[in-house]
Protein backbone atom coordinates (compact mmCIF):
# COMPACT_ATOMS: atom_id res chain seq x y z
CA UNK A 1 0.00 0.00 0.00
CA UNK A 2 1.38 3.25 -0.89
CA UNK A 3 1.08 6.81 0.83
CA UNK A 4 0.43 10.25 -0.08
CA UNK A 5 0.57 13.46 1.24
CA UNK A 6 -1.90 15.58 0.63
CA UNK A 7 -3.16 18.89 1.24
CA UNK A 8 -6.57 20.72 1.97
CA UNK A 9 -7.36 23.66 3.53
CA UNK A 10 -4.11 24.36 4.11
CA UNK A 11 -3.37 21.25 6.35
CA UNK A 12 -1.66 17.88 5.39
CA UNK A 13 -2.91 14.45 5.25
CA UNK A 14 -1.29 11.20 4.98
CA UNK A 15 -3.63 8.91 2.69
CA UNK A 16 -3.28 4.98 1.92
CA UNK A 17 -4.17 4.07 -1.53
CA UNK A 18 -3.33 1.31 -3.75
CA UNK A 19 0.32 0.85 -5.55
CA UNK A 20 -0.10 2.86 -8.67
CA UNK A 21 -2.94 5.03 -7.70
CA UNK A 22 -0.68 7.88 -6.04
CA UNK A 23 -1.08 10.30 -9.14
CA UNK A 24 -4.56 10.02 -9.00
CA UNK A 25 -4.94 10.45 -5.78
CA UNK A 26 -3.04 13.53 -5.55
CA UNK A 27 -5.23 14.79 -8.50
CA UNK A 28 -8.45 14.11 -6.45
CA UNK A 29 -6.68 15.60 -3.10
CA UNK A 30 -6.05 19.38 -5.42
CA UNK A 31 -9.50 19.10 -6.43
CA UNK A 32 -11.01 18.65 -3.36
CA UNK A 33 -8.65 21.55 -1.87
CA UNK A 34 -9.87 23.56 -4.44
CA UNK A 35 -13.58 22.93 -3.71
CA UNK A 36 -12.88 23.71 -0.36
CA UNK A 37 -10.91 27.22 -1.58
CA UNK A 38 -14.19 28.18 -3.32
CA UNK A 39 -16.30 27.29 -0.18
CA UNK A 40 -14.16 29.42 2.46
CA UNK A 41 -14.36 32.19 -0.31
CA UNK A 42 -18.34 32.19 0.29
CA UNK A 43 -18.82 31.01 3.53
CA UNK A 44 -15.50 31.83 5.69
CA UNK A 45 -13.66 28.87 7.85
CA UNK A 46 -16.82 27.41 9.87
CA UNK A 47 -14.12 25.16 10.99
CA UNK A 48 -12.61 22.35 9.48
CA UNK A 49 -14.99 18.97 9.75
CA UNK A 50 -17.50 21.52 9.04
CA UNK A 51 -16.14 22.67 5.43
CA UNK A 52 -15.60 19.15 4.63
CA UNK A 53 -18.80 18.23 5.08
CA UNK A 54 -19.95 21.16 2.79
CA UNK A 55 -17.44 20.35 0.22
CA UNK A 56 -18.45 16.42 0.53
CA UNK A 57 -22.27 17.63 0.12
CA UNK A 58 -21.18 19.49 -3.03
CA UNK A 59 -19.41 17.09 -4.51
CA UNK A 60 -22.24 14.54 -4.05
CA UNK A 61 -24.31 16.74 -5.49
CA UNK A 62 -22.05 17.16 -8.71
CA UNK A 63 -22.29 13.71 -8.83
CA UNK A 64 -25.67 12.89 -8.64
CA UNK A 65 -26.59 15.28 -10.95
CA UNK A 66 -24.00 13.65 -13.32
CA UNK A 67 -25.63 10.06 -12.96
CA UNK A 68 -29.26 11.98 -13.61
CA UNK A 69 -27.49 13.05 -16.74
CA UNK A 70 -26.14 10.19 -17.66
CA UNK A 71 -29.39 8.36 -17.09
CA UNK A 72 -31.36 10.62 -19.26
CA UNK A 73 -28.41 10.21 -21.97
CA UNK A 74 -28.87 6.69 -21.95
CA UNK A 75 -32.70 6.75 -22.09
CA UNK A 76 -32.17 9.06 -25.18
CA UNK A 77 -30.17 6.66 -26.74
CA UNK A 78 -32.68 3.30 -25.99
CA UNK A 79 -35.31 5.61 -27.67
CA UNK A 80 -33.18 6.52 -30.92
CA UNK A 81 -31.59 2.88 -31.22
CA UNK A 82 -35.70 1.61 -30.64
CA UNK A 83 -36.43 4.31 -33.09
CA UNK A 84 -33.80 3.15 -36.01
CA UNK A 85 -34.52 -0.41 -35.42
CA UNK A 86 -38.30 0.52 -36.01
CA UNK A 87 -37.72 2.63 -38.83
CA UNK A 88 -34.91 -0.17 -40.09
CA UNK A 89 -37.77 -2.94 -40.09
CA UNK A 90 -39.84 -0.15 -41.71
CA UNK A 91 -37.43 0.06 -44.37
CA UNK A 92 -37.20 -4.20 -44.83
CA UNK A 93 -40.84 -3.93 -44.93
CA UNK A 94 -41.01 -0.96 -47.64
CA UNK A 95 -37.83 -2.90 -49.41
CA UNK A 96 -39.72 -6.27 -49.50
CA UNK A 97 -42.84 -4.56 -50.40
CA UNK A 98 -41.44 -2.68 -53.51
CA UNK A 99 -39.77 -6.17 -54.50
CA UNK A 100 -43.12 -7.92 -54.89
CA UNK A 101 -44.28 -4.73 -56.75
CA UNK A 102 -41.59 -4.95 -59.26
CA UNK A 103 -41.44 -8.84 -59.57
CA UNK A 104 -45.48 -8.65 -59.85
CA UNK A 105 -44.81 -5.97 -62.62
CA UNK A 106 -41.86 -7.86 -64.73
CA UNK A 107 -44.50 -11.02 -63.96
CA UNK A 108 -47.11 -8.99 -66.21
CA UNK A 109 -44.55 -7.38 -68.64
CA UNK A 110 -43.28 -11.46 -69.28
CA UNK A 111 -46.72 -12.52 -69.21
CA UNK A 112 -47.26 -9.85 -72.54
CA UNK A 113 -44.37 -10.69 -74.15
CA UNK A 114 -45.39 -14.36 -73.77
CA UNK A 115 -48.96 -13.35 -75.29
CA UNK A 116 -48.79 -10.42 -77.46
Amino acid sequence: MAEVKVAVNGHQYLIGCAAGEEERLAHLATALDHRVSELVARVGQPGEARLLVMAALTLADDLAQALEEKAALNAEVAALQGAAEVAGGQVAAESEAGLLILASRLEAIAARLDNP
